[in-house]
Order: structure tokens, then sequence, then C-alpha cells
């Protein structure tokens, strides 16, 4: 990659502009246009480099302060049905299938994001009646103890 390319997925890794012109903002940091910007970003996506453009909300800034994770006990053979009906609800943030172990037999985790408890525990208990799965758990979050974009190409740039 040419030393512009490493610096856009710096740029695009990073806190994104508030703005309501982005990748302009972007681009004038990088000596860009916007749609230079734009054209290379679809090119990222296009050649795989990479896979989607996200912006992550920190949920507290906006009063989101309960944070459940939902543990699914899922059958195996119904991981990949209920893992999509599940992705689909919009309270939903994220779905993971993860491994067993022997003490702990959950294989799907799903995160929900609101204000209080008692709406995650709500939201648990309709996806629960949706997809027909009762045995399930939910962890809330206690502390963050640290949040971060990941890094890249900084150890070169060093």
């Amino acid at each position: 990659m040419t030393e512009l390319e490493q610096r856009l997925i710096m740029e695009l890794g990073d806190n994104f502009p508030i703005d309501s012109r982005p990748f302009a903002v972007i681009g004038r940091r990088l000596g860009m246009t916007e749609e230079e910007v734009i054209a290379r970003v679809k090119e990222f996506i296009d050649r795989g480099i990479i896979r989607r453009l996200s912006v992550a909300l920190r949920q507290q800034n906006v009063g989101f302060t309960a944070n459940a994770m939902i543990v699914w006990k899922v059958p195996p053979e119904r991981l990949e049905e209920i893992g999509g009906t599940l992705a689909s609800f919009p309270e939903v943030t994220h779905c993971y299938e993860r491994e067993t172990l022997p003490d702990w037999p959950y294989n799907l985790y799903t995160m929900i994001h609101r204000p209080y408890r008692e709406e995650c525990l709500a939201i648990a208990e309709r996806l629960s009646q949706a997809v027909g799965i009762k045995d399930y758990k939910a962890l809330f979050s206690k502390q963050e103890l640290k949040r971060s974009n990941p890094q890249y190409f900084s150890e070169e740039r060093e």
C-alpha cells in the first residue's frame, strides 16, 4: 500500500468526523477531495482491503448505560437459524457464535444496549420467545475498562 493509502486507512479507523460531510473532512486532512476519498474507499471495499465501513456509537454518551450480553445455549444444528433470527432484531447490535467449555454451554452471544437493565431483560425475554430458546443468561457490564479503535500501520509509521 502507498503511504497515502495507509494514512487513509488510519483515518477511517480513527474517530470518525462528526460532520455532515465526513469524507470531505478526511480528504482535507490528507490533501484529497471528498470524491477521491469516497472513490478510494469503494476501491478498498471492491478489492477486499476493507470489508465494510461503519461507525460505532459510544452508547454511554447517548444514555444507554445498561449493556447486556445475552448468552444462549443453542443446539448446534440450529445455530445458523437461531443466530440469523436474533441478528435480525434491531435491538441486537452484535451476534457471535462462540466455542463452549465443559462448564460453560453457551454458544451464541448477542449484545443489547439500553438505558435501563429492565429494558434489556424484557428484550431478552422477547428474543427468547421468538426463537424458542429458554436456556439463556443476561450478563451486564459493570465497568468499561478499555475501548479503542483498531490501529493499523502504527508500527510502520513510528
